[in-house]
């Protein structure tokens, strides 16, 4: 079942996927809680994630806040789908 929302094809609601061509964010997602509707992009093009145990759990403790505010946050999306743990999606730090 594929939806399309504001030009983008999504396999459905709350299944986050990456999107490559958008400029400023890597992955996007359209988030349904109740009769709410919301495209959300998170995660910075550029910047590592899920790269090391500390990285996460500076991740985790710096935006726990906004993860709980639920689904209708790039916090909460950003934790589930970017830095979910040692088996979730890896990419290295950034170069300096």
């Amino acid at each position: 079942m594929a939806i399309e929302y504001r030009g983008e094809k999504f396999s459905g609601y709350n299944k986050p996927k990456m999107t490559p061509s958008h400029p400023k964010k890597k992955a996007a997602v359209l988030a349904k809680e109740g009769d709410s509707v919301k495209l959300i992009r998170f995660g910075q093009k550029g910047y590592g994630h899920n790269y090391s145990s500390e990285a996460r759990s500076s991740f985790k403790s710096r935006h726990a806040s906004n993860i709980k505010k639920g689904r209708m946050s790039a916090a909460y999306w950003a934790d589930k789908f970017l830095w979910s743990g040692p088996s979730g999606r890896k990419k290295s730090p950034p170069k300096r």
